[in-house]
């Protein structure tokens, strides 16, 4: 999945957080709401504005995130 076809950040919208390009539905709400049990047929239906590709999306933007050493080194400094 290439989430940069999907995924965006604006500073003016959303204060620069990544979102579904097109919308101010933020990466980290969907992970939200996934991590909270949520199906992606509960997100597709109370969000109509998005797809299932685009939950895909969000779901690869996170998991690439993971991987910078940004991350990495954050995480190590603040433990």
């Amino acid at each position: 999945m290439e989430w940069r076809d999907r995924i965006v950040s604006d500073p003016e919208i959303l204060v620069g957080k990544p979102i579904i390009k097109g919308t101010r539905i933020s990466v980290e709400l969907i992970i939200g709401w996934l991590a909270n049990g949520w199906t992606f047929e509960q997100l597709l239906e109370s969000y109509p504005h998005i797809t299932r590709e685009d939950i895909l999306a969000a779901l690869a933007f996170a998991a690439d995130m993971m991987q910078e050493e940004q991350y990495i080194a954050r995480h190590k400094a603040a433990a």
